[in-house]
């Protein structure tokens, strides 16, 4: 839940209210009336205005930065790994875990000969 006087983002508009998306404004109620769909009441000083806003439609600032530095690192250290063609490196933050941990974990499987996956398959078919 956001506090009141925090610094928010519009990142939406759910219910096409003309809402200003991608503009900062700041949290000045909350609408606690359980029959509405609206949570808070957002001042959005670029357009003087108030709105009535979901929480869907209203991300914290704080936030939207913090996605946006992990998303820029992560791209750093792709862009790093395939310059120095670090394979392992790059399966770790494309996959978040190593190569070497994923062909451990999996069971290795003997191949079977044609007979004896006929016979196996007629075993499974009788019972």
């Amino acid at each position: 839940m956001l506090h009141l006087g925090e610094r928010v983002v519009i990142v939406g508009d759910a219910f096409e209210q003309n809402l200003p998306v991608g503009e900062y404004g700041y949290v000045i109620a909350y609408d606690r009336n359980p029959d509405n769909a609206f949570d808070y009441v957002v001042r959005a000083p670029k357009t003087g205005r108030n709105y009535y806003v979901p929480s869907m439609d209203v991300e914290s600032e704080e936030r939207l930065i913090e996605l946006e530095t992990e998303r820029a690192t992560q791209e750093a250290l792709i862009d790093y790994a395939l310059a120095t063609h670090n394979e392992k490196l790059f399966q770790f933050i494309m996959n978040g875990e190593s190569a070497d941990e994923n062909t451990q974990e999996e069971p290795t499987k003997e191949a079977l000969s044609p007979a004896e996956f006929i016979k196996q398959v007629n075993l499974r078919a009788w019972i």
